[in-house]
Parts: structure tokens; sequence; C-alpha cells
């Protein structure tokens, strides 16, 4: 359970391997040791590293559970034994795909992939974290959403529109889960430097992930439900959220 002072005793990052939720992970490192569980691929080679990344942030104890987003039956036990060690304070839902986007749309095997993975997963594991979560009378879940998703454009619509149905889901899941003593805060980031964005030339308000993870915790202790990051990006998509389509398309984004 969340201490006195307001620091979580157990995570559970759902992508265990990612660099964003791993810097989220050392983020409320900063405040204390807790229990970290890590959920990721059975043979993705980067486990290892995030083991002793998250031990040397001061991890009092770190669990590793195979996690594979496409396989929704097994999400149940997955979570099962996520909580085997007892209560989960916090659970950050930071996996995903992307992909060539002009090659997504035309490739019916890979765009059903990306959705299965960035949506389906994500809303396989956040019903079963919610009820977790209620049955325990406290918790908060950090969903990783993106700028990309809050107005979809041509250039990626594949995956922005992942991205919309994840946000979507996750504020809602947020409503229904107040009066249960649960919170949930979803993050809408535009580019961030990470492996996962390196082949992408880097766009106008990209951020570090440090600042990401900082912008998290600091939301998620203040019970807010949606941030941008960079809280820039909430005026610019308010703009483009309302530009005629046949305006909007000849925008060069």
């Amino acid at each position: 359970m969340i201490n006195a002072v307001g620091n979580p005793q157990a995570l559970l990052l759902l992508g265990g391997t990612s660099e964003i939720g791993l810097a989220i992970v050392e983020e409320y490192l900063k405040k204390g040791p807790a229990r970290v569980v890590l959920a990721a691929l059975p043979n993705d080679p980067g486990r290892d590293a995030a083991v002793a990344q998250v031990q040397a942030a001061g991890a009092s104890k770190v669990d590793v559970i195979d996690f594979d987003g496409i396989d929704t039956a097994s999400h149940p036990a997955v979570i099962d034994q996520a909580w085997s060690g007892g209560d989960v304070d916090v659970a950050i839902v930071a996996f995903g795909l992307d992909g060539d986007p002009e090659e997504l749309w035309q490739n019916q095997r890979k765009a059903v992939q990306i959705a299965e993975v960035n949506y389906t997963a994500a809303v396989s594991v956040g019903v079963l974290v919610g009820e977790k979560m209620r049955g325990q009378g406290f918790g908060r879940i950090i969903a990783m959403s993106s700028a990309a998703g809050e107005r979809v454009k041509r250039t990626n619509f594949v995956y922005g529109s992942t991205k919309a149905g994840l946000d979507g889901f996750y504020l809602g899941l947020g409503e229904a889960l107040r009066e249960y003593g649960v919170r949930v805060l979803v993050i809408r980031p535009g580019m961030v430097r990470t492996k996962f964005s390196a082949h992408v030339k880097e766009a106008p308000l990209t951020v570090d992930k440090e600042f990401v993870a900082a912008l998290a915790v600091r939301a998620s202790d203040k019970g807010k439900e949606l941030v941008w990051a960079p809280g820039q990006f909430r005026y610019v998509m308010m703009i483009l959220r309302h530009i005629p389509r046949p305006i909007f398309r000849k925008l060069p984004i």
C-alpha cells in the first residue's frame, strides 16, 4: 500500500523493458525503495538489463514475469502472478508497437498485429488490473498514450488509431474506477527520445524520457487524469482538433 508519505511500495511495469516505463519506475524509486514487477516478453533480450537498471535505482526486490501482449488468454494468469506477492500500488501500461506507416495500412498482418498489441492487449490488461485494484480499494494506473491519437493524421493513421482507442479506454476506465478509490492517468507525449523513435526525424517539442517520467509521477501523485508531454502540446492539439479536414490534410505533419 502507498505509505504515509505517499510513496508506493509495489510497482508493476507492463512492458518491462520499455525505456519510458523504466524511467517512470526509476522516478518512483527516487522516493524510496519498492518491490518492482517487470512483465516482459519471454524472449526479450533487454530483460536482464532492465532488472539491473531497476536494482541500481534502488528496488527492494525485482520480479520478472512472462507477458505476451498478443496472447490475451494468458493475461489473467499474468496479472494474478503480478499480484501474488501482495497488492500493487502503481501499474504502468507502457508497451506497444510501431512500424513503417506506409507499410502498415497496406499490410493486413502487420496492421492487425499493431492493433492487437497497442489496443486489444492494453484493454485486456486494463480490465484485469482495474479489477485487482478495485478489489484492494486503492491504486494508480498510468497509461502511455500519444499525441498521435488525439487527432489521427494521414502520415501515421494506423498507429495513431490504436493510440486513440487506448486513450479513450483508459480515460473511461478512470471514470469507472474513481468511486472505488483507484485513479487512472493517461499521458499523451509527442516524440520522446528513445530507441523506439530513433529512426524518425526529431520533431518540434521532442522531450527526453526522464522528462516524461517526472511528469508522470508528479501528475499521478496529484490525482490528475490526463497530461500532455510537454504541456504545450495541449494547446497545439486544441488548435489542430478544430481545423477543417480539407485544410488539416494539407498540413506538413
